[in-house]
């Protein structure tokens, strides 16, 4: 009888390592995909390379500001930021939804949230809620603390089984069970 519940946990075990990192990239495209991908559309200008008023304000508010909105005002640094948010908005999430390079977009987007809240708090005057407090609706303390939770299933343990992760690394596509 303990052979074969050894067997069973075993067995849930690896299905668990490929099964859980397909599912946290699948809520990640259902729930956060297209808030990313809307949110970097808001954020380009005349091109790739040009980001929009937008962009600026939406990631440096008080800078922004304090010179009156003239994007000619900001520095090269704060051009390279909000060009690095940008894109980041879009080539992240892409590479979680389809699993390639899963750990370091991943990661990648783990630190984004995590600026993102910071930028939301501080520069936009958000509340960050709290935790342990009975209400689970804190926009940025119980939200992102989910939306980082099922980043770090695919940093720890990959793509799973359905991913171009698994498909270039010759493994195949078929769980193990």
């Amino acid at each position: 009888m303990i052979a074969l519940f050894d067997r069973t946990y075993a067995s849930l075990n690896r299905l668990g390592d490929d099964l859980l990192p397909f599912l946290a990239r699948l809520v990640f495209a259902g729930v956060l995909l297209r808030y990313y991908l809307n949110s970097g559309l808001t954020k380009i200008g005349d091109g790739l390379f040009s980001p929009s008023l937008g962009a600026y304000a939406q990631i440096f508010p008080k800078q922004m500001e304090a010179v009156g909105y003239d994007v000619s005002q900001m520095s090269g640094f704060h051009t390279l930021v909000v060009l690095a948010g940008t894109w980041a908005e879009f080539i992240l999430p892409v590479l979680i939804v389809v699993g390639l390079l899963s750990r370091p977009a991943a990661l990648g987007m783990i630190g984004f949230v995590i600026v993102q809240s910071l930028t939301d708090v501080f520069a936009h005057g958000a509340a960050f809620g709290a935790w342990f407090d009975g209400a689970s609706d804190a926009l940025i303390a119980d939200q992102r603390a989910f939306w980082i939770l099922g980043l770090l299933v695919i940093v720890l343990k990959g793509a799973g089984w359905l991913s171009l992760d698994r498909l270039i690394s010759g493994r195949g596509a078929d769980p193990v069970v």
